[in-house]
């Protein structure tokens, strides 16, 4: 289960922040909201993924042995953008998020978790689960109530089968008996 999508948008909120952590953390945090993708397919992201010209994003999705394409919604790019300029270590690595200390490497998919659940928590939202993984349910959650039809929520998450999209969302059952 997810948070609501209110309490992603105070996350990203509060996460707009000038500290260099801040500036870096907010990017992960758009990708993982904006686009639900996991953990380990934004820490593999690289570079040259980042197509500015195209105005999209190639994201590398390993468990389905296929590559996906996004456009790059601007709020997103900018996030990135201000990433890269002000506070990404210049380094001949070619993974766009790094460590932020000595020895700069790329960041492990294992990192981006605690960047969420420490932010969630400092905010008092109270879930079960408050990794990187939580704002793939919300995502699909926040595309399930803009009225995206579950085939759409499965393209967009790279899911093979409307199967798999199902574990990752919540019926509004306060809707339904309002229709009945």
């Amino acid at each position: 289960a997810g948070p609501e999508w209110e309490d992603v948008q105070r996350l990203l909120a509060n996460a707009r922040g000038n500290r260099p952590a801040d500036v870096r953390d907010y990017a992960i945090l758009m990708l993982l909201a904006v686009y639900g993708l996991r953990r380990g397919e934004v820490a593999r992201l690289q570079l040259d993924d980042l197509d500015w010209a195209g105005e999209r994003i190639t994201v590398s999705r390993p468990k389905q042995r296929r590559i996906q394409y996004y456009p790059l919604v601007s709020v997103v790019g900018e996030a990135i953008l201000r990433y890269l300029r002000e506070v990404r270590p210049c380094c001949a690595q070619r993974n766009v998020f790094l460590t932020m200390a000595a020895p700069i490497r790329p960041l492990s998919a294992q990192s981006i978790s605690p960047i969420v659940r420490s932010r969630l928590r400092a905010l008092g939202v109270d879930l079960p689960h408050r990794g990187a993984h939580c704002l793939r349910h919300a995502c699909a959650n926040h595309l399930l109530a803009s009225g995206f039809s579950l085939k759409q929520i499965g393209d967009h998450l790279g899911h093979r089968t409307t199967n798999s999209t199902l574990s990752y969302t919540k019926m509004d059952f306060a809707g339904l008996r309002q229709v009945a």
